[in-house]
């Protein structure tokens, strides 16, 4: 019983301190580029797209980078999401429990988890090689889907896993099809949690920068067409740091705060979204 109990007491001061250094982590992050962003951010960092000399200290802002980011990844998230929620319905609802095919296909999305996303990047510009295409816009979209639809699928998968067997047992039960089932109990009841998968994909997509150095290149100009390349805010912060002016380093940072300020508005309203419809959820 003795021993019982100092293994226990070990364990959650382990898992205490576990808790405490992901926090100090969380809060040395924010804190550092909270107190070195700040005094370089102004308005006119997020109206303004780079004029002559930004890179030299001079006027102008990140617009560019912004709406580039924002392009790339929802334009992505949208792909990603349109074809992961019916790979993972139909992995739920449709395929066989245990087969080959839906063991093979969740081991895949495990798999390109956690290929590099360099990885997808090289690919990415290999087909635009193959097709004569040029840095842009539709390339970026593309290689940042291909990054987001695993993260998305397998997230997305494990949400819907957890819904009670009983619920489509009852469905089908009263005559529902495969089909209604999956739309209106497998999606509804683990609609939050597809929320958050889309969430995750939408972070990490967002933040990469690998993925679209050579698929979506870089800009000063904001995006106005699917050919055009696109700025994004994680190569913006890589080319910001690698001057040697400092007030351009200090806006790095503040970029870093603009990205960071984009994913916590992000995680917010998909958390306010997530409870309005967790009352449609069978606990």
């Amino acid at each position: 019983m003795r021993l019982a109990k100092i293994e226990e007491t070990f364990f959650r001061g382990l898992m205490m301190a576990a808790t405490a250094v992901i926090l100090a982590t969380l809060v040395l992050i924010l804190g550092a580029v909270l107190v070195k962003g700040l005094p370089a951010m102004n308005l006119a960092m997020v109206t303004q797209a780079p004029k002559g000399g930004f890179y030299l200290g001079k006027e102008g802002g990140i617009l560019n980078a912004i709406l580039g980011s924002l392009y790339v990844t929802g334009g992505a998230t949208i792909i990603s999401f349109i074809i992961a929620l019916p790979i993972v319905l139909y992995l739920n609802a449709y395929a066989k429990k245990g087969s080959r095919l839906v063991t093979a296909t969740r081991f895949s999305f495990d798999v390109l988890w956690g290929v590099p996303s360099i990885v997808y990047g090289a690919f990415g510009f290999a087909v635009m090689l193959f097709f004569g295409l040029r840095a842009s816009l539709l390339g970026g979209i593309i290689a940042v889907a291909l990054l987001m639809l695993p993260i998305m699928a397998r997230a997305m998968d494990e949400v819907v896993r957890m819904v009670p067997r009983e619920l489509l047992d009852a469905s089908y039960s009263v005559g529902a099809t495969r089909l209604e089932t999956a739309r209106k109990v497998l999606a509804r009841q683990a609609l939050p949690g597809i929320m958050t998968a889309v969430l995750i994909a939408f972070g990490r997509g967002i933040g990469d920068a690998a993925s679209v150095m050579f698929t979506a290149g870089f800009t000063d100009s904001i995006p106005y067409s699917l050919m055009r390349p696109a700025a994004t805010l994680p190569l913006a912060i890589f080319f910001q740091l690698g001057t040697p002016v400092a007030e351009v380093q200090e806006r790095a940072y503040a970029s870093a705060l603009v990205l960071t300020v984009m994913i916590l508005v992000t995680s917010i309203v998909a958390r306010l979204i997530g409870r309005r419809f967790a009352r449609h959820i069978v606990a």
